[in-house]
């Protein structure tokens, strides 16, 4: 038996959950915007109560493809995932242009007696290597004057967003068949697609627009990597989601070091 005036042991303490952190790479669809992605997963992690996710680069809601969230302090590294180097599919519309430089806006046609060649293609798209001047869409998030540069557009009074230099690495024709020339693209922080597709048909005396939109990676985080949005589980936790880069490094300085 315990000895008089010997301290009572505190009682056991319920053993804390691990707080969800690291990233989530979803295969975001056709709709959504970024945000809707973003408050889609931050309900699956309920169980956790509030829980921090925010993305690493946002996507057009007619875009699709690789997103990459974070979840909890991994948010502290995003400024590095959109940093990151992108890569894109798309298709390039070359009969009209739009408002919006997608398929959403209001379609311009434009006569065309002759269709430029295969050859008059690549010839064009080679001027878009290396650091360019980059005219952004009238339709994007970029802020003037404190508004949105879309909802000046949208109320009719769309900018003109003055060029500003960007690195991409490489534009291949994958496909051509009139109107319709197949991009893939590999490029740095800050390129606009709809604006190469406008930019194209500029330079062939034709139209330009994005059919169709989709990131296959940022940075090393690529499609083999992502879960369909739709296909997630209505419950997430830790166990779903992957290290961040330095948490991985950090481990492989543990081995090395063993």
């Amino acid at each position: 038996m315990p000895e008089d005036n010997q301290p009572t042991p505190p009682p056991d303490r319920p053993i804390e959950a691990p707080r969800p952190s690291g990233l989530l790479v979803v295969d975001k669809p056709e709709g959504p915007s970024s945000m809707a992605a973003v408050a889609a997963v931050r309900r699956r992690f309920r169980a956790f109560g509030k829980v921090k996710v925010g993305h690493g680069g946002t996507l057009d809601p007619l875009a699709s493809g690789v997103l990459v969230l974070g979840v909890g302090s991994a948010t502290r590294v995003l400024e590095r995932v959109v940093a990151a180097d992108k890569r894109y599919r798309t298709a390039v519309d070359l009969s009209a242009f739009t408002t919006t430089d997608d398929r959403e806006g209001v379609r311009t046609e434009l006569a065309v007696d002759t269709p430029p060649s295969e050859a008059s293609v690549r010839e064009a798209l080679s001027s878009f290597s290396g650091i360019v001047q980059q005219r952004p869409p009238a339709f994007s998030a970029i802020k003037v004057n404190g508004r949105r540069s879309y909802r000046l557009a949208r109320d009719g009074a769309p900018p003109e967003l003055p060029a500003r230099p960007v690195r991409i690495d490489e534009v291949r024709l994958v496909s051509y068949r009139w109107p319709i020339a197949e991009l893939d693209i590999r490029c740095g922080k800050g390129v606009y697609v709809r604006s190469i597709a406008r930019d194209l048909g500029c330079l062939l005396g034709v139209g330009g627009h994005c059919a169709w939109l989709r990131r296959t990676a940022v940075g090393i985080y690529d499609e083999s990597l992502a879960r369909p949005l739709d296909e997630l589980p209505e419950t997430l936790g830790p166990e779903d989601l992957l290290a961040t880069p330095d948490s991985r490094a950090s481990r492989a300085a543990d081995r090395s070091a063993r």
